[in-house]
């Protein structure tokens, strides 16, 4: 397999947290190429502007996606590398305890709040400017981990032992100190998906799972699309009578490779992708053609 397929099927195989890495890099990537491209030409186009949230409310008149495409948008290589770097570290301890559902609800709900939090005290402080980035909701996610399990154990290079409230503290520390500072916004944005991300747990704990808002509305989209991919097959199906055996031969194959595919699912959840042999890897990607 090339690198290509070899990243397709890392994508498939990897949970929320891989696919949010993929997401953000991807719309990181593409877009700086494609409008490079249109700036060598000598058409330039900031396009940064159309996905930032900006902190004057009558913008999300023209532009209401902003209150979430922000946080899938970076400024930066080095933004976006710190960013993905603490998704992976926060997002996998996440995963300990919770679905991938549930984190990516989390995701998109603390992005959004924050984005209000963020629109509302520029708007009172007579402020304006835009802000992209997924520090609030990254920030969320660890907070949100931290509040469940305040004491689960980290090794940290050259410092060693220390518990997750500990780190997650320091962090928090650090965005009041600078929350005077040039990057105000950020910081705001950033305390209030941690406050999100306390509140989140804490309402879980109660029974009360935000996260299904954000897993309705995106079901009611895919069971859309999926009906009206399957129409045509109905029509199909209706007078077409198949014999008893091939139904039970292909129920038996199906779950042949089932099998197969949890064994490997297994592995990779033990092992990690690079333990996987190369016959795995290419049947993993005809599996998932």
């Amino acid at each position: 397999m090339n690198i290509l397929d070899d990243l397709k099927l890392q994508y498939k195989a990897g949970g929320i947290v891989i696919k949010l890495i993929f997401w953000n890099v991807a719309l990181f990537v593409i877009p700086w190429l494609f409008f490079a491209i249109l700036s060598f030409l000598g058409l330039t186009i900031d396009y940064i502007d159309y996905v930032s949230l900006s902190s004057n409310p009558s913008f999300l008149l023209w532009k209401p996606w902003s209150l979430l495409t922000y946080a899938f948008f970076h400024s930066g290589f080095m933004h976006i590398i710190f960013n993905l770097i603490v998704l992976n570290f926060a997002g996998r301890l996440f995963m300990t305890y919770f679905t991938g559902k549930q984190l990516l609800g989390l995701y998109i709900l603390s992005a959004i709040f924050a984005g209000i939090i963020y629109i509302s005290v520029f708007y009172i402080l007579n402020i304006n400017a835009p802000i992209v980035g997924a520090s609030a909701a990254i920030m969320a996610i660890l907070v949100a981990t931290a509040t469940y399990n305040p004491f689960m154990e980290l090794r940290l290079f050259i410092i060693g032992n220390v518990k997750l409230w500990h780190v997650t503290a320091v962090i928090v520390l650090i965005d009041l100190m600078q929350i005077r500072s040039e990057n105000m916004g950020g910081h705001i944005s950033h305390l209030a998906g941690a406050f999100f991300g306390f509140i989140f747990i804490k309402l879980l704990q109660n029974g009360t799972d935000l996260s299904k808002v954000v897993t309705s509305v995106l079901d009611f989209f895919a069971n859309l699309f999926n009906k009206r991919q399957s129409t045509p097959f109905k029509k199909v199906h209706k007078n077409y009578n198949k014999p008893v055996e091939k139904v039970v031969s292909k129920i038996v194959t199906k779950d042949k490779s089932q099998q197969q595919i949890d064994e490997i699912l297994d592995k990779i959840s033990q092992s990690g992708y690079d333990s996987l042999t190369k016959e795995e890897k290419e049947f993993l990607f005809k599996v998932g053609k």
